[in-house]
């Protein structure tokens, strides 16, 4: 498995991430970042392109080499600096209030420990700092949920860890945030299953 999910997964995500039914979601969950920007699961870069010109640097956290190495010439047409700065979301290499928005877009899913990994997005959050998100997860109704619970063992397989049943906006307040605005909907032309998305801005609880 491991061939698969350093050389197969990355290919697929970057295809089944990549499709302009995502194009909308990720200019809508990319407005209002500024300043300097931390993002998890990075991947192949697809949110390069809906970065706004508010943002002064981005420190990219991703595990997989292929998937940096697939964001190559999204990078290089960015005039924002981008930098691989960790591999690991749950333990991230920087100092506490480190910056001033965060983005996770189709990540927690993947996590092991998204849990984890939210604290730890909190952790280097300065004063004020943001938390841009969207993520599929558990559907709002019930006959989708019960396809999605069978077929989330799949999921996993063939989607490098991939969960399709966890409860995002739950996750985010969990970890410790207050969600702000936060808008749930089906991706249109996706299956529901998969599509079942969260799109929202939290902050650091006071």
């Amino acid at each position: 498995m491991a061939f698969y999910n350093d050389h197969v997964v990355p290919r697929l995500v970057n295809v089944a991430c990549g499709s302009s039914l995502t194009e909308t979601s990720r200019r809508r969950v990319c407005s209002g970042l500024g300043g300097r920007v931390l993002e998890i699961g990075f991947g192949s870069g697809l949110n390069v392109p809906h970065y706004p010109a508010t943002i002064e640097s981005v420190s990219a956290v991703e595990p997989a080499d292929l998937g940096w190495k697939l964001a190559r010439s999204r990078i290089s047409e960015s005039r924002i600096p981008i930098e691989r700065s960790g591999l690991d979301g749950q333990a991230l290499p920087f100092d506490d209030h480190t910056f001033d928005s965060a983005l996770s877009t189709w990540t927690l899913c993947t996590i092991p420990d998204a849990g984890a990994a939210l604290r730890e997005v909190r952790r280097v959050l300065a004063p004020g700092g943001t938390l841009h998100f969207v993520e599929h997860g558990l559907a709002p109704d019930e006959n989708v949920r019960r396809w999605q619970h069978r077929l989330e063992p799949i999921q996993k397989r063939i989607a490098g860890g991939c969960h399709l049943t966890r409860r995002i906006p739950d996750l985010v307040r969990d970890a410790g945030f207050d969600i702000h605005e936060l808008d749930t909907f089906y991706e249109d032309n996706t299956p529901k299953f998969m599509g079942a998305l969260s799109l929202g801005v939290a902050a650091p609880a006071q």
